[in-house]
């Protein structure tokens, strides 16, 4: 698989943002009955459960990371990533390879 850097946003819906720390791993789950996205892609942490989804607007996405969209066929039902960034606006992961 590619190198694939995604933003994961809306934290503050959930736990915000102080939940996360570098090198972290997130499981990200497809969210195919979602109402308000079809691409939907929640991120969860094991323990806690979800924390936010992968952006999936030029508005949420932050630099040259990857929309939901983008990489929604790109993966399978659950993949994982590992957090590299934490920034105000969002957190900045690297889609690791299935497991």
């Amino acid at each position: 698989m590619k190198k694939m850097w995604i933003t994961i946003t809306g934290c503050n819906h959930y736990m915000g943002y102080g939940v996360f720390r570098r090198k972290m791993e997130l499981a990200l789950r497809k969210e195919p009955d979602n109402e308000f996205d079809k691409e939907a892609i929640r991120a969860e942490l094991p323990g806690i459960g979800k924390v936010g989804y992968v952006a999936n607007s030029p508005h949420t996405v932050l630099g040259d990371t990857c929309s939901a969209g983008r990489i929604y066929d790109k993966i399978g039902k659950k993949v994982h990533a590992k957090v590299e960034l934490i920034t105000e606006r969002g957190v900045i992961a690297r889609v690791q390879r299935e497991k």
